[in-house]
């Protein structure tokens, strides 16, 4: 691979997205990726591109502009609360915070400007571990999220490039944002691996949720039990992106990289390891080269332990783009670094111990219920017997 075949989206103002101290969501995950890349020589000054500032009227290829005015007073104290909670800000979830105009539009950029790079055949792979925020809605902030920058760029593509676009989310919480941007759009395709909505926000992403009027056969979702671990999910993961790509023939793919379906995150309950992290570029990278001559835009998204998960399970994206050897350890200077200011003791190695968490009593019925629920997800793109 060239210098140029992967690029890294990247600025320390990614920081600025930040809603409190207290708040899960905390954008210092994609420094401590970035960091932990150049400790093991995997990056370098020619691999980055500086994020733009999305405009208002991307942001308007898929947000309502009376929201996009709404975040812009919000976030400079000119929003009455009561309006503000109209538009899903100033919640628990999304609270306010100062130029939350600014930032959110900076991380829609960096989506934007690694579509570019692609799709202008500047670079095969581009990655902006700022984005994946996929809870956005046209008129309302959801769950973290206030412009979804993944809708943003898939429309964006439609609009500039032509694109039929797949949409791939594993993310424990269902990419909802996304699906329901494009329910009722043939051309592009979304498939999200999540964690089930019975227990988790946001509550969606049955397995019935395919799509409606001519966009109807064009939403997979595959909702798996809590507790799944590593070879349940895998198989999910492998048998849909296979059958998906090879029924939808995508230009190019999206890949949403939410780092939370590890048993270490504190918001859900699925019990994978850093082995699906291994897995999951791997297989996303053979499916862009199959189908779109290399095409793939990969973006963050979820990932609440910032200090033990994220940055290996996003630093593994990176190294599988660029074909590079994953080091049997965690460089002792990177750990030394960040150490002090981690209230969890950082891994040494890149994969986890095996003996992470206790046996889960129910692996057998898990797993039987996962297996069926991928053949119910799958079954209207099967050949008939």
């Amino acid at each position: 691979m060239t210098k140029k075949d992967t690029v890294f989206v990247y600025s320390p103002l990614f920081q600025q997205y930040k809603f409190h101290n207290d708040h899960p969501f905390n954008q210092l995950r994609v420094e401590l990726t970035y960091d932990l890349l150049k400790e093991i020589k995997a990056l370098d000054e020619a691999d980055l591109v500086t994020p733009r500032m999305a405009t208002i009227d991307e942001l308007a290829l898929v947000h309502d502009r009376k929201y996009i005015k709404a975040v812009e007073l919000a976030g400079h104290g000119k929003l009455q609360n009561e309006e503000a909670l109209n538009y899903g800000i100033g919640t628990e979830d999304t609270p306010i915070f100062p130029n939350m105009h600014e930032a959110s539009s900076l991380l829609v950029g960096g989506t934007l400007t690694a579509v570019d790079y692609v799709m202008e055949g500047k670079a095969t792979h581009a990655a902006n571990f700022g984005g994946g925020l996929h809870h956005g809605f046209r008129g309302k902030a959801s769950g973290f999220c206030i412009y979804n920058d993944s809708s943003v760029a898939i429309k964006y593509m439609q609009e500039k490039y032509g694109v039929k676009v797949l949409y791939i989310d594993t993310d424990a919480h269902h990419g909802d944002g996304v699906q329901w941007t494009f329910y009722d759009d043939p051309n592009v395709c979304t498939l999200s691996i999540h964690e089930t909505g019975r227990y988790l926000f946001p509550g969606t992403g049955n397995v019935t949720e395919r799509g409606a009027g001519k966009g109807y056969g064009y939403s997979f979702n595959i909702p798996l039990d809590a507790f799944t671990e590593d070879e349940s999910w895998l198989d999910a993961y492998r048998t849909s992106i296979e059958e998906v790509a090879a029924f939808f023939k995508p230009d190019v793919i999206l890949t949403q990289n939410g780092a939370d379906a590890h048993y270490h995150d504190p918001l859900t309950h699925l019990s994978a390891t850093m082995a699906i992290y291994h897995e999951i570029p791997k297989i996303a990278h053979e499916i862009a080269h199959k189908y779109c001559d290399g095409r793939w835009i990969a973006v963050g998204g979820g990932g609440y332990d910032i200090w033990r998960v994220v940055p290996r399970a996003w630093s593994l994206i990176w190294l599988e783009m660029n074909q590079k050897n994953i080091p049997d350890t965690i460089p002792k200077s990177w750990i030394d670094k960040w150490q002090k200011k981690s209230p969890v003791k950082l891994p040494e190695r890149w994969y986890d111990h095996e003996d992470l968490y206790k046996p889960i009593p129910r692996k057998a019925e898990i797993e039987e219920k996962n297996a069926l629920t991928v053949e119910k997800a799958l079954l209207p793109i099967r050949p008939s017997k």
